[in-house]
């Protein structure tokens, strides 16, 4: 046995089912030794896309998606989806060959230092050294890549060592229990929620993983207690509930926004700062304008910040904590005011239903394709969005039933995540329906992976929102200096684009059209691309309306 064959063991040994990647010589050992191994390797066209595939695998699995890469411009390649699944919350391994150590000193074809590039964009990176240390440090990796908060690991393995002599076993796979709070810091945390008068409560992408939102749900339904989720967070309890008050983070003035304002106390659970920051919606303590009390519930303490000073912070596995109080809630009578709580759902249902009957020809409203999108997806079926003005549309009137049934890329905010990701999605979910969601700009950044869905047969469905610009910039201009620079280009007629891979092209140019296109496009046996030609003037007038929303609804 050979270093690569007991690391490719190692990796059979954390449960690993797929590699996406693209391999260079320094990994022909490692390659070979796959080829005898159980775990499929799927060939990408660019490793950014790999990273992506691995990056969506992870978020829906809650175990590390794994993507490899050759050392210098394929370790490069690798980078922002590696940096997108570390700063997302998802669980990645990233592999990377190396030079020959014999070389690695000196100036030599592709060598640079990857592992201190990754460093500052992973959890931990770690070079293997020497064959007998593989076991522990793939085991690290595992154990580090899943371990709250979740994110990415890096292992390089360079051309020689991984053909160096090996003896060894895979360590067993021993992942530790999560820690859980003293009875006294709930007990502390239950005294305020009991007290306050308009509670509401902040669910971040933490209270969607490892059966958190199995007890938020049965917390809200014995408290009443409102939540607003964080674009990462959607899910977190059904949009059916009438305790659901739908998503924040589009802009300051909104609906969501309000009801956080004239709450007395804040809940945040599972919240991530690089989601939504608290300035944007917190008040200073140092000014004294506090007015709101604020929980932190989370699996590590809460981040220093001056618009987010927490009365109690509760440290410890996300389910449990809910389920301590829920313990200590039976034989609770809820009178909490849910007066603006329930005008403000009934005025954001208002909004998503607006143009629901649209029957235009040219542009299409945002508002009429996103409400047909989520009639012709199931409550379990999952969309993925891009990085883009789409995105801001999404995240606003998408709502789901299920936890990661849409995944945003909202921590990174990389462009080009939604096709490859709808991939790796489709391999962990292949009985589901699966809808990447790009703008026109985000689309082409790795429309290369089209023809990867088309080879695996991955029949995932790419809706393509078309400004030709770059829409979310020019959307951010305007508001900010009332106009905005050149950000116009060109696009390649999409039909076209989608035959030439061997997949199927439709373009919609009338509203009434989309719902049934896109049923039809779900039939289809091959991967599936549909062009819309958006009406982003929308853009504009949700942010003139949302500007002049009152502090009282």
């Amino acid at each position: 046995m050979n270093a690569a064959e007991l690391f490719v063991r190692c990796l059979e040994n954390e449960g690993v089912e797929y590699i996406f990647g693209v391999p260079g010589e320094e990994n022909a050992h490692f390659m070979m030794a796959l080829q005898d191994s159980s775990i499929r390797f799927i060939l990408c066209r660019q490793e950014q896309g790999a990273a992506f595939m691995a990056d969506a695998y992870g978020r829906l699995t809650g175990r590390p998606g794994v993507c490899l890469g050759t050392l210098g411009p394929g370790a490069t390649n690798l980078v922002t989806g590696v940096a997108d699944a570390n700063m997302d919350r998802s669980p990645l391994v990233v592999i990377t060959g190396q030079a020959d150590s014999r070389r690695q000193h000196k100036e030599s074809h592709q060598n640079m230092d990857v592992v201190r590039m990754f460093r500052p964009i992973t959890k931990w990176a770690q070079p293997i050294i020497h064959s007998k240390n593989i076991p522990e440090v793939v085991r690290k990796a595992f154990k580090l890549a899943t371990m709250e908060k979740p994110g990415a690991c890096h292992i390089e393995l360079a051309d020689d060592i991984a053909a160096f002599a090996a003896t060894g076993n895979p360590l067993p796979v021993q992942n530790p229990r999560r820690a859980v709070p003293a009875d006294k810091i709930v007990d502390e945390a239950m005294a305020l929620i009991l007290a306050a008068k308009k509670p509401v409560i902040l669910a971040g992408n933490g209270a969607i993983r490892r059966r958190a939102a199995k007890q938020l749900r049965l917390f809200v339904e014995k408290t009443g207690i409102g939540v607003i989720n964080t674009f990462m967070g959607k899910g977190s309890i059904p949009r059916s509930s009438e305790n659901c008050l739908f998503t924040i983070g589009l802009q300051t003035r909104d609906y969501t926004g309000v009801a956080i304002q004239q709450a007395d106390l804040v809940i945040t659970l599972g919240y991530d700062l690089v989601e939504y920051e608290p300035r944007l919606w917190g008040q200073s303590a140092a000014n004294g304008e506090k007015t709101q009390k604020i929980i932190h519930i989370d699996f590590i303490p809460a981040e220093v910040d001056e618009y987010y000073p927490v009365d109690v912070e509760i440290v410890g596995d996300l389910a449990h904590t809910l389920w301590m109080m829920n313990e200590r809630l039976k034989g609770f009578k809820p009178n909490y005011d849910r007066s603006c709580n329930l005008t403000l759902r009934r005025t954001m249902l208002g909004d998503f239903a607006e143009h629901k009957d649209d029957d235009t020809s040219g542009l299409i409203r945002p508002q009429k394709i996103i409400w047909d999108v989520r009639e012709v997806l199931g409550p379990r079926d999952i969309l993925l969005s891009d990085v883009g003005a789409h995105k801001m549309w999404i995240a606003r009137y998408y709502q789901c039933d299920e936890p990661n049934t849409c995944l945003i890329s909202n921590g990174f905010c990389s462009m080009g995540f939604a096709l490859p990701g709808a991939i790796g999605a489709k391999l962990v979910h292949p009985e589901r329906r699966v809808l990447a969601v790009c703008g026109d700009g985000g689309f082409l950044m790795n429309v290369q992976e089209l023809e990867t869905a088309k080879r695996i047969g991955a029949n995932i469905v790419v809706l393509i929102w078309e400004d030709r610009e770059y829409g979310l910039i020019r959307w951010k201009q305007e508001n900010q200096f009332g106009r905005h620079s050149d950000l116009r280009f060109d696009n390649p007629d999409f039909v076209k684009l989608a035959e030439a891979f061997g997949c199927k092209g439709f373009r919609v140019e009338n509203s009434r059209d989309f719902k049934g296109v896109l049923e039809q496009a779900f039939h289809c046996d091959t991967p599936v691309l549909i062009s819309v030609p958006v009406d982003y003037r929308e853009n504009r007038l949700l942010s003139e309306r949302l500007g002049r929303v009152a502090c009282a609804i």
